[in-house]
Formats: C-alpha cells, structure tokens, sequence
C-alpha cells in the first residue's frame, strides 16, 4: 500500500519535524476540520526506517494537546507500511479556527499557508462556537499578567486572593500554562503589547460635525484604566451644574453620569475585538458619541433592546468579570438604566459600527429636584418628565417616538402628570412649551 500527501494528509521524514507538523494540523483542521499527520515516510510515500518506543509515542501526544488551540485529544498509533513501523497521528475537530503556537494555517493542496487577519477573521465568523475572550493567547504567559491588577479585581469582587495561578484559573482564564484573550485585556502590564486595538481614542469639537478638533487624546491599557479614562474625559468636556443638600454643594453633570459610564462599559463589553479598530468618544457642541466596532451581537436589532430590553453578549466571560467587580448592572439592565436616566438616548449601528449618542443639554440647580419629583412614578411617566427637563419644547410626537408607546398613551400620561401637579402646558401647542412644577418639593 503507498498513501500520497493531500488537504488532509501530511507526511514527515520523523518525529525531529514534530513542530514543524504543528503547521499542518491547524491547517487542516482549518479547512477539513480531520485529518492524519504520519511520521516515517518520505514525501514520495516510502516509509523510513525510525526507532519508535513508547517515549516517543508520548512526546507526539504531548505535543499535539498542548500546543494547539482549541486543545485536540488526537488518536496516535504505530502502524506497518510495506513493513516498516510508522507512527500515524489521527486528528478531528470543529471548533474553528485553531491556532498553532499562536498562529493560525490553511491547507492548500499539501501545503500549509499562513492565514491573513482578514482570512482569520471569516473563518472565525463561520463558527458560531468561537468566542474571543476565552480563546488563549499564545504569545502570552503568567509573567505578562500584572498582580497587583489581579489583587484590586479581587478585592472588589470579594474573592480571597491565594496565587496568581490559582486565582486565574479559577475565574476561567488561565490553563496549559496560557492566559486567556480576557486574562491579558483586563490583566495585562501592557495589554497594547498584545493588541493593537486596545485603546481608545477621544475627541473634542467645537461644532456639530468633526470640521474643528479642539482636543484629541489617545489612551492605551486595560479595560479598567480604558473605562475610568472614557468617562473622566467625558466629565471634563461637559457642563457640570450644581444643587444645595444642606450645607453641601452636589455637582450635576449635564448628561447623567450612570448613564455615561453604563454606555462607555457596554461599548467595551460588546465591542468586536476581532477588528482592528477601537472605542472612541466624540463630544460634538450638541451630543456625545460613544462608538465601539462591531454591529450588536447574536442577531439582535436596535428595537430588541430598546423596546424588550433583550441582551446577548459577544463577550461574556468580560462581562461576567466585570459584573463580579460591580462595574456593571446585571445583564439585560444597561439599556433600561441608560434609556431611564436620559429617556432621549439614541442607540444606532452604521457600517459595523455600533453609536450611543447623548443629546447635550444646559442643566440648573433644578436638575436634582426633576430627579426627586420623578421618584415613584411609573416608568412611561418619569421618562416624558425626563424628556420636558432636557427639551421643554419637546412634541407629544417626539416623545412617542422617545418613549416608545403610542400617541393616545402619551396624551393620557400626559394628563395624569397635569392632574397630580408636576407638569404644565405654557403657550399654545405650537410654539409654547412644558414647564416641570417643583414647588411642592422641600
């Protein structure tokens, strides 16, 4: 019998080509998902003669599992051909793409080629299996993670801190000696080493488009460092109004800070790490943007979360850290909260890009009495007064349209809100506006 090299079978001379086989077992899978690497033949299909013991065997198996990714469990055996011993490695899997030693392969014809970021990136959209954060990073070990990053995780997460190893591992993100994609995201001393997109980029202009940039400023670091930067950035940008409790002054930012920070968080949660672009923050002279690459996950559209408040996470094991580090409301919540504190938040994706925009607003020393007086109202209720504290001109049509409900449901809570004392109607219905009544409020 005499086999011949194809897409799914590759010979080596013997096992000293051992990595070199690496290659083609994550090509092949790549393309074929199975296949069969044999040791002790020759190109031409004529077997070599090689001293095959069971520590050789052992050294194949070890290997193949340890150093391709996703982990294979392959089948190796020693087998006769024209009566010389050959080892032959049999391998499948469908948890595309696997990596070997960090690099990614695809067989064509019975050469391995290394695959292109493009060529990665559609592979990895055809298996719905793959998931980013909990993928391993090759290039990265135990020595690149910073502890005292760790330490602080666990402080806030109430977790009793033994040892790096331990501690990482038991949070699914370390094993085989590999951290996770997440691990070096949120842990890393440096995770820019790593990834080039792990920054944010933030602007500040002085109209309503991008012609006039008066300030530009580029981040780089972990998720933690990334989010707290987005949202100080932001609180730098935008007016800050004031109230009096007591004797104590209380800073009012014009835009509801959690609502902000909610939307930075989810920018960052949700993002696609797989593109090579990153979160931004845009303040225009009237709006905010916050943009993260990549369209919502799983199949969901923009009236799924807004109007039924469904989630699907692309990154789920970084929002379970970070829900565990209390810097996220529990899932499904983020919409609801941000749409709760500013009712005209708008949600949009363009060209694989996904945008938060805020409508800026000038706040008054009223702003924290609004907050008080909308306490115990139903939903629809607090979010149309919401919406007259932002914009007093605001139309019964742009609320419908805001608050989601229709326009007869609008018109009755409008009359329920007139009839307890808390809104008002001044001028005509066009060209006159709201008023909120804050009186009663001590």
């Amino acid at each position: 019998m005499k086999l011949k090299e194809s897409e799914t079978i590759e010979f080596k001379k013997s096992v000293a080509e051992l990595n070199d086989s690496l290659k083609s077992i994550s090509a092949i899978l790549n393309k074929h998902q199975k296949g069969d690497i044999y040791f002790g033949i020759k190109n031409d299909g004529s077997p070599v003669k090689n001293s095959i013991s069971d520590k050789t065997l052992r050294d194949v198996s070890q290997s193949r599992s340890s150093k391709i990714e996703p982990r294979i469990y392959p089948i190796i055996k020693t087998e006769i051909l024209n009566g010389i011993e050959v080892i032959n490695v049999s391998f499948d899997g469908s948890n595309i793409p696997y990596s070997a030693e960090g690099r990614y392969y695809i067989r064509v014809a019975d050469e391995d080629r290394q695959l292109s970021a493009a060529e990665l990136k559609k592979l990895m959209i055809t298996n719905k299996n793959y998931k980013w954060d909990t993928s391993f990073n090759q290039s990265a070990s135990l020595k690149d993670i910073e502890i005292k990053k760790v330490k602080e995780f666990c402080r806030r997460a109430e977790i009793v801190y033994t040892n790096l190893e331990d501690v990482l591992e038991s949070l699914s993100l370390y094993s085989n000696k590999k951290p996770t994609n997440a691990a070096v995201i949120l842990f890393a001393k440096n995770p820019f080493k790593f990834y080039f997109n792990a920054r944010l980029m933030c602007a500040v202009f002085g109209k309503n488009n991008t012609a006039v940039i008066l300030d530009q400023k580029e981040f780089t670091g972990d998720l933690f460092t990334l989010i707290k930067e987005a949202e100080l950035y932001i609180l730098k940008n935008i007016n800050i109004g004031m109230e009096i409790e007591g004797l104590y002054r209380k800073d009012i930012p014009e835009i509801n800070q959690e609502a902000l920070r909610e939307a930075i968080i989810n920018a960052f949660i949700h993002r696609d790490y797989t593109e090579l672009d990153f979160v931004s923050v845009n303040v225009f002279r009237n709006r905010i943007e916050i943009r993260n690459p990549g369209v919502l996950f799983g199949g969901l559209k923009i009236q799924d979360i807004v109007k039924r408040h469904i989630s699907k996470r692309r990154n789920e094991l970084i929002a379970d850290l970070l829900s565990r580090a209390h810097f996220v409301e529990r899932k499904g919540r983020g919409i609801s909260l941000i749409l709760g504190k500013e009712p005209t938040a708008v949600f949009e994706e363009i060209a694989e890009i996904f945008i938060t925009t805020f409508h800026r607003k000038i706040i008054s020393v009223d702003q924290g009495l609004v907050e008080r007086l909308v306490d115990g109202l139903v939903e629809n209720q607090r979010r149309i007064v919401l919406l007259i504290a932002s914009n007093p001109k605001i139309s019964k049509q742009e609320m419908h349209k805001y608050v989601g409900i229709s326009s007869t449901a609008i018109d009755n809570n409008i009359k329920k809100l007139k009839k307890i004392g808390i809104i008002e109607r001044i001028g005509p219905a066009k060209g006159g506006m709201w008023k909120i009544i804050t009186d009663k409020i001590v």
